[in-house]
């Protein structure tokens, strides 16, 4: 029950009603759009989420900016060929604040890697990019990794770590999140349907869930519906 509320709270209107449809449809339960609606609102109460504060992020001097090779052309022709990256906040129960630091999959949506630390540094952004090389193929063909203007991507050092590994970097507009919108659509995702919902008084406890929906969750149970209502997994698997 859990799930299928969180499901709902992170989609809007008619898109949250599908994929609450398709999300049953695979249980054994067959509902129409308008039950779905009927039910989450008058019966249940469902109502939208509201978020702490965001805290404020010291900004530092970029060492370089890339040109935008995305300009909002979400697509991908193939698996590994755009990637989108991002960091978000989170909080514990005491309101401490934990950084996570995420790599998405245009092609599918999936995500490829997340880790969450204390703090945010290109430290950070690095091991992410690691982490997400080391869990593919290795890759022969263009790579795009596409992200903000933030001072760990602009960095000397993350720079010199995408060109060792021979990542070809892409940075939208300052300020302006629609040249990222798959990152700012999953870091939306996760916290309706998984950190807001919940407590957690340990870090370790934060740091399992976010996992857990990242890997599990959203890559193998979720429909999205850029893939049709088909979960990132099945899509990536049919490729």
């Amino acid at each position: 029950m859990e799930q299928i509320e969180a499901i709902y709270h992170s989609h809007n209107g008619v898109d949250g009603y599908r994929s609450m449809t398709v999300y049953l449809a695979r249980r054994g339960y067959e509902y129409s759009p308008a039950t779905i609606h009927k039910y989450m609102n008058t019966e249940l109460g469902l109502y939208s989420i509201v978020r702490p504060k965001k805290p404020d992020y010291q900004r530092g001097k970029a060492h370089k900016v890339f040109e935008n090779k995305i300009n909002q052309d979400f697509t991908a022709e193939r698996v590994n060929q755009k990637w989108c990256t991002d960091f978000t906040y989170l909080f514990l129960n005491n309101h401490e604040v934990r950084y996570n630091c995420t790599i998405i999959d245009l092609y599918d949506r999936s995500v490829i890697a997340s880790i969450t630390e204390r703090h945010i540094t290109s430290d950070l952004a690095i091991r992410t990019l690691q982490k997400a090389l080391d869990s593919q193929p290795p890759i022969k063909r263009e790579l795009i990794l596409h992200s903000d203007q933030g001072t760990q991507f602009t960095s000397k050092a993350f720079v010199e770590f995408c060109e060792s590994v021979h990542v070809t970097q892409s940075m939208g507009k300052a300020g302006y999140p629609y040249d990222n919108a798959p990152m700012e659509r999953y870091f939306n995702t996760l916290k309706n349907e998984c950190t807001n919902l919940y407590e957690f008084r340990t870090e370790e406890t934060l740091y399992q869930a976010v996992e857990e929906f990242a890997y599990i969750t959203y890559n193998h149970v979720r429909p999205h519906s850029y893939n049709g209502y088909r979960t990132p997994c099945q899509t990536r698997t049919a490729s």
